[in-house]
């Protein structure tokens, strides 16, 4: 601020004025201020601003999951690039964290709370069983759940999927195909969104008088959606479609029925609930659950900065996915669907 004040022939404090925006300077040499520091290249210290409660500048972001499984999954690398698009936008930092559980994101809310570090966050795979949305109130952190929470949260925005509706579309396309047993291989059991699917299948099932039809919890790796796929249809009354929460669970189970020696559609039919190169780069393609993820990352930011412009919290839908049928979906071999 010092070299700015001498180049612009102004007072440190008419420099402070000019670039924070505060009466105090006439326009023409708040002008001339900002045009000394852009040539200086100068930028708001974030640090500064938190000590001076002007805020961080910065969001935050924390994914409690094992960094193994989250490094293979498209759906969350789309995410940040939408979300990061919106924060470019408006000069705003993403501080991202991955953590092992829920309690440990906990403790980082706490402390970027304490520090100073983040204006607000961008809250993913909400719980059946949430602590989070109680920690943010308490705080005073403004936040975005990302994906939906059980019930009201009133200090909370939300970009809400509709996975209930999305898994009913999916079984009602199979059911329409011919397919009476259906096995849902889905992700961790404790989400939400996984919570609703699961639901949802069984909702229809009984709707539609089937009996051949569960869901199997995985932590979302190929390795474990590889061995649920191994050991189902290795079981009594093998299911004849596969829905999976993945697509890296879905080309790992597409791999696993070719090394039983069945095919695909021709013994079993394959659905991914996400759509990615992966599922165009497998043979047979698979048939998947679109949706733009990356839209759904620019939502969330979008929806984050209203909140820290001072908009009241709300609620917003994101559009039905929309099922792609590709080659890993036909009818049921004869006599084993009805």
């Amino acid at each position: 601020m010092k070299d700015i004040a001498q180049r612009a022939g102004v007072s440190e404090s008419a420099v402070s004025f000019a670039l924070n925006d505060r009466p105090g300077v006439s326009e023409v040499t708040r002008d001339r201020v900002r045009r000394v520091a852009e040539q200086l290249g100068w930028r708001p210290s974030t640090a500064a601003r938190a000590l001076s409660g002007e805020g961080a500048a910065t969001v935050g972001l924390v994914v409690a999951r094992p960094a193994a499984t989250l490094g293979v999954d498209s759906f969350f690398l789309q995410l940040i690039s939408g979300i990061q698009e919106v924060l470019a936008e408006r000069q705003l930092g993403l501080l991202f964290q991955v953590v092992e559980d829920v309690q440990a994101e906990c403790a980082v809310y706490r402390r970027w709370w304490a520090e100073h570090r983040v204006d607000g966050v961008l809250v993913v795979d909400p719980r059946t069983d949430d602590p989070r949305p109680e920690l943010l109130d308490e705080l005073g952190l403004p936040g975005v759940v990302i994906g939906g929470l059980p019930g009201a949260h009133p200090n909370l925005s939300q970009v809400r999927a509709d996975d209930t509706g999305a898994m009913a579309a999916v079984v009602g396309r199979l059911y329409e195909l011919g397919h009476r047993r259906v096995v849902h291989i889905a992700g961790l059991d404790s989400l939400a969104h996984t919570d609703r699917r699961i639901r949802s299948l069984r909702a229809e099932a009984e709707r539609r008088g089937l009996t051949g039809v569960r869901s199997v919890a995985t932590d979302y790796s190929d390795t474990e959606g590889a061995a649920v796929t191994r050991r189902v249809l290795g079981g009594e009354a093998a299911p004849t479609a596969l829905v999976y929460d993945n697509d890296v669970m879905a080309a790992a189970g597409a791999a696993v029925v070719a090394g039983l020696g069945l095919s695909v559609p021709g013994d079993v039919s394959i659905v991914s609930w996400e759509d990615s190169v992966l599922c165009r780069m497998v043979h047979p393609w698979l048939t998947a659950l679109s949706r733009d993820t990356i839209a759904f990352g620019r939502l969330a930011a979008r929806e984050l900065t209203a909140l820290l412009d001072g908009a009241a919290a709300r609620s917003v839908p994101m559009p039905l996915p929309r099922l792609i049928e590709r080659e890993s979906t036909a009818p049921p071999p004869p006599l084993t669907g009805a």
